[in-house]
């Protein structure tokens, strides 16, 4: 056999086999997302729920979002962290002034700014010190929502059932992820797009509603399920533990969120997807912003690949959640060997086209027909059957046609995907992990340095007071002193040395 002939068919069964191994994870994930049983809620009176609201230029959209969570959720704790926002973020969250279930925590250069997992960080520092020393902190729920977001009313009945944190040994849940744009109420709004605009909100909305929910219902029976960067809910009881161990309950990787389900794994808590509830983001109608958004997601997972020696080596992790944790972190490295793969094999396509006697019409009749009928099967075939599922199971509304015709647009949008993995690649050569907040259709243009911004609350020129921050009713020990009913500014702690600022009454 020739060196040519070889190589033919080690490219030919390369190809082959990461078609097959697709197709096969396809229908895995199918078949468990199709089987799935919704379960009932339960009592939210036994937890105490916080929330956590990551702000950096969120003026636009950040009022509406505290307004919502208070009304929807009266006995629920918001706490919002300004990271170093220029846009007026803060003035918007001064409106909340007389309100004792929000507080903001406002983080300033050169501290801010270094990504959503330090933000967050800051969040539980003040969320220790604010809780009484007896809290049952198994008890105490805290949530992750971004400043965009609509979170389902119904979200404490659902995660106080006995599937989820009414179960002891579950430690953190991630509810289903949807599109704002695609909800009832937002459709006309949406409408007013651009057609391009339109099928991507809609390319989003099924990716998360569809093949990633299916992703997670694998993950609910292998042990694995993954948290998302919204709505992501973790006993504070885990999160202490997790610090304990490494420092802080978030780390460096720009995927935060998929490197809190590992460590909750590592120490022995479970996770759980919660179907039942949902959390709406604003979809993005740009694809720059979005290829920047999933640069920053291959980035991270790449980025976690450090973490894979331990979970082949833990003990609390099962077979079944390593191999799915392993999966997950070998795909981005799986893209970048596919791409060079079907390119190749798309030049070999070509130079025999090109060299077949007959050109195109020869190599056809010679056994090219053959190539359509597998693009199809193998290629178009699995990612445009998520139109249909998602027509079956979210948006009865669309046509069968439709369904199929989103589902093949879902093929081209994965290749959005791709160049995502290769730019992630090259900032990990470069060394680059600087961490870029998305940008929204309806933000500002960014303010020059020097311009300062309308409506920012000034900085004081004196020195900071060191005020501990207390729960109404915890017993007043030494260092414990009364904030004013106004904005007002401390210094770091130790640990945390972002300025802050609490609003409390």
């Amino acid at each position: 056999m020739s060196t040519e002939t070889q190589s033919l068919a080690l490219l030919n069964t390369a190809a082959f086999l990461l078609c097959v191994s697709f197709c096969a994870y396809v229908l895995s994930i199918l078949v468990f997302h199709l089987r799935g049983r919704r379960s009932r809620g339960g009592s939210p009176d036994g937890f105490d729920w916080h929330i956590i609201v990551p702000c950096r230029n969120e003026a636009a959209v950040i009022g509406d979002t505290v307004r919502r969570l208070l009304h929807d959720f009266p006995h629920t704790t918001v706490w919002c962290v300004d990271d170093d926002s220029d846009d007026g973020t803060l003035a918007e969250l001064a409106a909340f002034v007389d309100q004792p279930r929000v507080h903001v925590i406002r983080r300033r250069l050169p501290d801010a700014r270094q990504g959503k997992g330090a933000a967050l960080n800051t969040a539980w520092r003040h969320i220790d010190q604010w809780l009484p020393a007896d809290t049952d902190r198994s008890a105490v729920i805290v949530g992750v929502l971004d400043a965009d977001s609509h979170l389902d009313p119904q979200f404490p009945v659902a995660l106080s059932g006995t599937r989820y944190f009414g179960d002891p040994t579950v430690g953190a849940v991630q509810v289903e992820v949807r599109m704002l744009q695609c909800a009832p109420q937002r459709r006309a709004a949406s409408s007013a797009a651009s057609a391009w605009a339109r099928l991507l909100i809609r390319l989003q909305d099924m990716e998360f509603r569809a093949p990633i929910a299916a992703m997670q219902s694998l993950r609910r029976h292998t042990g694995s399920v993954a948290m998302g960067g919204n709505g992501q809910f973790t006993r504070l009881s885990l999160l202490d533990e997790i610090a304990a161990e490494h420092g802080t309950p978030w780390h460096g990787a720009l995927l935060e969120d998929f490197e809190l389900g590992l460590h909750v794994l590592l120490i022995g808590g479970r996770t759980e997807y919660c179907p039942e509830s949902w959390v709406a983001q604003e979809a993005l109608t740009k694809i720059r912003p979005l290829v920047r958004q999933r640069t920053r997601w291959a980035q991270g997972s790449m980025q976690c690949g450090r973490y894979l020696g331990k979970v082949l080596r833990s003990p609390r992790i099962r077979n079944s959640a390593t191999l799915e944790i392993a999966h997950f972190l070998a795909a981005p490295w799986t893209q970048l060997l596919g791409t060079p793969v079907y390119l190749a094999c798309l030049a070999v396509m070509t130079y025999y086209i090109d060299n077949t006697t007959g050109g195109v019409q020869g190599w056809w009749h010679s056994g090219g027909w053959g190539v359509p009928p597998l693009v199809i099967l193998f290629g178009i075939g699995p990612f445009a059957l998520w139109g249909v599922v998602y027509r079956a199971r979210c948006e009865p509304h669309l046509t069968l046609t439709k369904a199929l015709l989103l589902g093949v647009c879902h093929w081209l949008y994965s290749y959005a995907q791709s160049l995502a993995v290769w730019l992630a690649f090259a900032r990990m050569v470069t060394a680059r992990s600087d961490w870029q907040k998305t940008a929204r259709a309806g933000d500002p243009p960014p303010r020059p340095a020097s311009t300062p911004a309308v409506g920012r609350v000034p900085v004081p020129a004196q020195p900071h007071r060191v005020i501990p921050v207390r729960r109404p009713g915890r017993p007043e020990g030494p260092r414990s002193i009364r904030p004013p009913r106004y904005l007002t500014h401390l210094s770091s702690t130790p640990t945390d040395r972002p300025t802050i600022a609490h609003i409390r009454k």
